[in-house]
């Protein structure tokens, strides 16, 4: 291991030890996801009545939700960029717009989830219901942690300390996105 004088940072190789981390903890992550997705994928292809209760999901609200992840992935990209570049105050503006779309994102699923439970479809409905808010209530706690992760790297940024975590934050941010994407179409459009 080496310590790069200029940024504080330490590297394994020509790998900051930060990012080795970050891509640990992804990897770690993507497993809990992974066996998740996989027991919801064996249910489902043993029970194909599944598809009548996905159908009570709303589609809309859904894509809602993967077009606000995709854009707040954009806007953290940005936020990167202008880092790297030092424009402190575009980083943490970025951030913040990065932050709020997490924020949105919550706000819809608190409204698909009041309706759902309104209507009956609560954890306890059946296995599906069960996988559901199971697997979608998981990735909100993660985008919970993702947006205070970016508000403690942003406030730090905006004084132009460790502006490297800004990509560290970032890629957990892109872990958050691309888990939704494979979750909104098994939960949301696999009717």
């Amino acid at each position: 291991m080496s310590q790069t004088a200029s940024q504080g940072k330490i590297q394994v190789g020509n790998v900051p030890l930060g990012r080795m981390a970050m891509w640990w903890v992804i990897g770690s992550e993507f497993v809990i996801f992974g066996g998740l997705v996989a027991c919801y994928i064996l249910f489902r292809v043993r029970h194909p009545e599944w598809g009548a209760e996905a159908s009570h999901t709303s589609t809309p609200m859904g894509a809602l939700n993967t077009f606000v992840l995709l854009t707040s992935s954009f806007t953290v990209v940005l936020a990167h960029a202008a880092a790297i570049s030092n424009q402190l105050k575009k980083a943490w503006m970025y951030l913040l717009c990065t932050i709020t779309g997490g924020f949105i994102f919550l706000a819809v699923k608190a409204v698909e989830y009041s309706t759902e439970i309104s209507h009956g479809f609560t954890i306890t409905k059946s296995n599906f219901w069960s996988f559901y808010y199971l697997m979608t209530g998981l990735h909100a706690a993660h985008v919970i942690a993702g947006m205070t992760a970016l508000f403690v790297v942003g406030l730090g940024a905006r004084k132009g300390n460790n502006l490297h975590r800004v990509e560290l934050a970032g890629l957990y941010w892109h872990f958050v996105d691309v888990v939704w994407i494979f979750l909104f179409p098994l939960l949301y459009i696999a009717q």
